[in-house]
């Protein structure tokens, strides 16, 4: 069996190369991405003990409209295709990012159906998701009309209206949308960190916070906000499932337990709550922003106040998955990977060594000339 990813290099496709790779159904991963990594992941044992190459890495921008063909070539004898590629910054420019996230993800469903591929997975997100009007958590039915404020948010949507439209039109391909909480982990920490924080997370003050070894003296516990992880691996496990499997079909929810409330987040983390106003949040955030102290605007604070508790039912009894991480192991294995300097191989998940390069594009990232594809 032959499965392609396209985004391979990312927070969840690192992992999901090694999943696929060690699946004795999987003969070759073709991983795609705009920037492979200078070798490949870590060779995986063949049955013999010797290692073996079952990963075939292919540089593929999807923003490119040339790309449709590139991509035609790829997935040509694949079994499935799990679509992950996504590009969070700049968030300034939304032609830009929508050239990646919206018309790139129309090219890989293009691409995918022109090849005749069985099955498509994509990565979606609990951004998609029409605002929470309870804690009580939500299955799959839940509409998803996003938070209009957040452009990630409204851009997730847009995908979500282009596989409806896919399924209504191509019943016979096997369609599932897995829908993640926020996904984190060690390996994606100094990435995430400059995609979200930029400039007022420099790699010293990283390396602070995670000297307790994921415990902070303080955290801010703001009114009203509720919110779900997961490990970047244990996302691996539920998109790898759901490309293997003859019969996932429709959408997941995927997350860790318990969430994260601000009673629970300062127990979590071994830290003293510090109240916080959430429209005394949304002003700083927004200060940040317009003085381009900020790569993130407002609206990811809507997204994350916003966004309903998911229940993860659905996932667990068709694809057999359930998370191996808690809530509190996730998060403070984020933080001790911001503080420790160390990234991934791949370009994406590059740790501070990498800082001062990020820091001389974060000016062309600002004006819309580059950003963080994951």
């Amino acid at each position: 069996m032959r499965v392609a990813i396209v985004g391979a290099s990312g927070n969840i496709g690192y992992h999901l190369v090694r999943e696929l790779a060690t699946d004795p159904r999987v003969d070759e991963v073709v991983a795609i991405a705009r920037r492979p990594p200078p070798g490949p992941p870590s060779a995986e044992p063949s049955s013999a003990g010797r290692p073996r190459a079952k990963v075939r890495w292919l540089a593929l921008d999807v923003a490119r409209p040339g790309a449709f063909g590139e991509l035609e070539k790829a997935f040509r004898g694949c079994a499935s295709v799990v679509h992950l590629a996504w590009l969070i910054q700049p968030e300034r420019a939304t032609v830009v990012t929508e050239a990646t996230n919206v018309a790139g993800s129309e090219r890989v469903f293009a691409a995918a159906l022109a090849t005749g591929v069985p099955a498509l997975v994509y990565a979606s997100s609990v951004g998609a998701y029409r605002p929470r009007e309870s804690p009580r958590p939500v299955d799959e039915n839940w509409p998803t009309t996003g938070i209009e404020t957040s452009p990630y948010s409204v851009q997730k949507v847009a995908v979500e209206r282009l596989l409806d439209s896919l399924e209504a039109d191509h019943p016979g391909i096997r369609v599932s949308r897995l829908r993640p909480a926020i996904v984190l982990s060690a390996a994606a920490a100094q990435s995430q960190a400059r995609y979200f924080l930029g400039p007022l997370a420099p790699p010293g003050l990283l390396r602070r916070l995670g000297a307790g070894e994921g415990r902070l003296p303080v955290v801010p516990a703001v009114r009203g906000l509720m919110f779900q992880v997961v490990h970047s691996r244990d996302a691996a496990v539920a998109f790898a499932s759901a490309a293997l499997s003859p019969t996932a079909r429709g959408a997941y929810n995927v997350a860790a337990d318990p969430p994260v409330t601000p009673r629970t987040l300062p127990d979590m983390l071994g830290a003293r709550g510090i109240p916080l106003p959430p429209a005394l949040l949304r002003a700083a955030v927004g200060a940040a922003y317009r003085a381009r102290l900020a790569p993130v605007s407002p609206g990811w604070i809507d997204l994350a106040r916003g966004a309903p508790i998911m229940d993860t039912g659905r996932a667990r009894r068709e694809l057999g998955w359930a998370p191996v991480l808690s809530t509190s192991t996730v998060l403070r294995d984020w933080l001790v990977g911001a503080g420790s300097g160390r990234g991934e191989q791949t370009p994406v998940l590059r740790g501070a060594a990498g800082w001062l390069d990020h820091a001389r594009g974060a000016r062309r990232a600002l004006s819309g000339r580059s950003g963080g594809r994951i």
